[in-house]
């Protein structure tokens, strides 16, 4: 606690002088209480856990005539182009499909796999197409949309030729 220590002192001459005083601030109780409180808030905090998207990797089939292709009322292709731009079609690139610009705004390719042809279509399958002047960033941004808008079967797929001549032949 504090204590007030007092000087005596006669002073010179014979003269009486006003007794100084000085004032010793014991300090321990204050750090104590802090340290207790930073322990206490230190052992009660939960720390964020950082965040992993969590990827299930198919199994490679032992024949590849095993696997069923994917009918074109079933498929919707996702070509990740350049400078943050988005192109899709639905159906299949032989079928010479309609191609599509958009972006990775709410009302780009979120409102498009809300759509009701992707959404009540149980079967839809969602091939994303990154092209070679994509960024991995777009590549994290459209599985975020998937993971958003709750598609279910999806697929990263390599961009094919026919699809690069088609992105170019809107361009």
């Amino acid at each position: 606690m504090a204590e007030v220590q007092e000087k005596a002192d006669s002073g010179k001459g014979g003269k009486k002088r006003a007794k100084k005083m000085s004032v010793h601030l014991d300090m321990t109780p204050m750090v104590d209480l802090a340290f207790l409180l930073l322990t206490f808030f230190m052992l009660t905090t939960t720390f964020s856990k950082p965040q992993t998207m969590e990827i299930q990797m198919p199994v490679k089939p032992d024949n590849i005539e095993d696997l069923t292709p994917v009918k074109a009322e079933n498929a919707t292709t996702i070509i990740l182009g350049e400078d943050d731009k988005i192109h899709y079609y639905f159906g299949l690139v032989d079928d010479n499909p309609e191609l599509i610009t958009t972006d990775y705004s709410a009302n780009g390719i979120r409102k498009v796999l809300l759509t009701p042809r992707v959404r009540q279509n149980t079967k839809m399958v969602v091939m994303i197409k990154p092209m070679e002047g994509s960024r991995y960033k777009n590549m994290v941004d459209i599985l975020d949309e998937m993971k958003i808008t709750d598609t279910k079967r999806f697929a990263m797929v390599d961009i094919t030729k026919q699809d690069i001549d088609l992105v170019q032949s809107q361009n």
